[in-house]
């Protein structure tokens, strides 16, 4: 098995660079795809209350014979929690048939309902009972940041961002970085969409690589957390075989031209609104 790189947070604890996620996987094919992916070497899987495989991620993790202190384990609190953040933790434990989390978030600040700081709270309470290893948020700007650290005094670990070549995040990454928060990011491909671009197809050629071999490898080399979504047994494998190669100081620069602002998922200071 290759061994992923992996990140300390600022509370100590490790995280995996690399993982797979299941954003939209199906409760009939997370099964395979988790199971797949932790025979191929993937150590990190990223799920949530809202995705609804949270069951199915548990079975395949037991199932697996890989055991349960070497996966980095990942669920996140649904936008009509944040008032009920114990409860909807233990649900998610029940559902994953484990007895803690390695990293529970929130997962999206929806500042219209006031109560992420409140939810941040009770993370807080959480980790302390041994229920969340680390704790961090998702999709929180720095407005959002600022006040759940200034108002509890406690540091997320990380912020899960969307983030991808057309949509960089060079500020949030900064702000990430000048908290001692470690930055993951989520449509690390840009949804399909940054797969077709001409850049990302003539370094692809130029290193004998795929475009989300390059991409992926781009999000390594700039020192975020990824976690590419699949369920299909083969782009599983292609996308954990990115172990052998580097790009150039000059080919991440052309990556970095990419960024246009291209945001595709929803804006976090009006979802859930």
């Amino acid at each position: 098995m290759t061994d992923v790189p992996e990140i300390t947070l600022n509370d100590g604890h490790t995280i995996p660079q690399f993982g797979l996620g299941v954003w939209q996987a199906k409760p009939e094919e997370c099964v395979d795809a988790v199971a797949h992916a932790l025979k191929v070497g993937y150590r990190h899987i990223d799920t949530a209350a809202i995705y609804g495989n949270e069951e199915q991620v548990g079975q395949a993790i037991a199932e697996s014979g890989v055991p349960r202190e070497e996966v980095f384990l990942t669920t996140k609190l649904w936008n009509d929690r944040h008032r009920d953040a114990p409860a909807a933790l233990e649900e998610s434990l029940a559902r994953l048939g484990v007895d803690h989390v390695d990293l529970y978030l929130i997962h999206w600040p929806v500042p219209s309902q006031d109560a992420y700081v409140d939810a941040w709270r009770s993370l807080i309470e959480l980790r302390d009972a041994g229920k969340a290893t680390s704790i961090g948020v998702s999709n929180f700007n720095e407005d959002h940041l600022l006040r759940v650290i200034e108002e509890t005094g406690v540091v997320p670990a990380v912020n899960q961002i969307e983030s991808h070549p057309t949509f960089q995040r060079f500020d949030l990454r900064q702000i990430n970085q000048a908290h001692g928060i470690q930055t993951e990011v989520w449509s690390p491909l840009g949804r399909g969409e940054d797969l077709e671009n001409d850049t990302v197809l003539e370094i692809a050629e130029s290193v004998g690589k795929t475009p989300a071999q390059v991409i992926l490898r781009w999000h390594i080399q700039r020192g975020v957390i990824v976690f590419p979504k699949s369920v299909t047994p083969a782009r599983i494998e292609e996308n954990f075989d990115i172990w052998d190669f580097e790009l150039t100081e000059g080919q991440m620069k052309q990556m970095i031209k990419l960024n246009r602002k291209n945001r595709l998922g929803p804006d976090p200071r009006i979802f859930g609104a």
